[in-house]
């Protein structure tokens, strides 16, 4: 399908056709727990959906938005790999896993991905602009060039992952040294 607009379908009730969408918009969909395995979104949009615990095995993603979209549980990594992009907007991803997923340059913006896992992830050059990553997993991540100066929450092993010319706020360096488990004051 190509340019077509959904808007406010229960997906979960009737079922997305099979196929590939290209340049599509869905706003106020629910995709709750709906087996989107094999479906091809190139360029589209989605707005205030529910796609929580959706099933993406070998799902193309490409160039397209998530807005206020709430997404737990979602499994990127089973995704294609092929040219996997997407841009997040106010979303809801905790519990969301991107395993050795290749995502380069990625916006996460006013995004929770508490608990997320981004184990053995590429997040080079990656924003992560007022996100909350409470327990969101970083083992063997690439964060170089990565800009986490307003995210909040965060704990990542500088010996265990890759924090090269990365971007912290001062305040932020607290979840840089957790491991250690020592005390920083503020001063005040």
């Amino acid at each position: 399908m190509i340019d077509q607009t959904f808007d406010k379908i229960d997906f979960k009730e009737e079922g997305l056709p099979k196929g590939e969408y290209d340049a599509c918009t869905f706003t106020g969909c629910d995709f709750y727990g709906t087996d989107l395995s094999g479906y091809s979104f190139l360029d589209c949009e989605f707005t205030g959906c529910n796609l929580s615990m959706a099933k993406l095995l070998k799902t193309s993603i490409q160039d397209t938005t998530f807005r206020n979209c709430k997404m737990l549980g979602l499994h990127f990594d089973q995704c294609s790999a092929f040219n996997l992009s997407f841009r997040f907007e106010g979303c809801v991803l905790n519990y969301a896993s991107f395993f050795k997923t290749k995502l380069k340059g990625i916006r996460f913006c006013d995004c929770q991905l508490q608990e997320a896992d981004f184990v053995e992830c590429d997040l080079s050059g990656a924003t992560f602009d007022n996100c909350d990553l409470l327990q969101a997993v970083f083992d063997r991540t690439n964060l170089e060039k990565a800009d986490l100066r307003t995210a909040v929450h965060y704990s990542i092993d500088p010996e265990n992952n890759r924090i090269r010319k990365a971007k912290f706020s001062f305040i932020g360096l607290a979840g840089l040294l957790d491991k250690y488990d020592i005390m920083i004051d503020n001063g005040n």
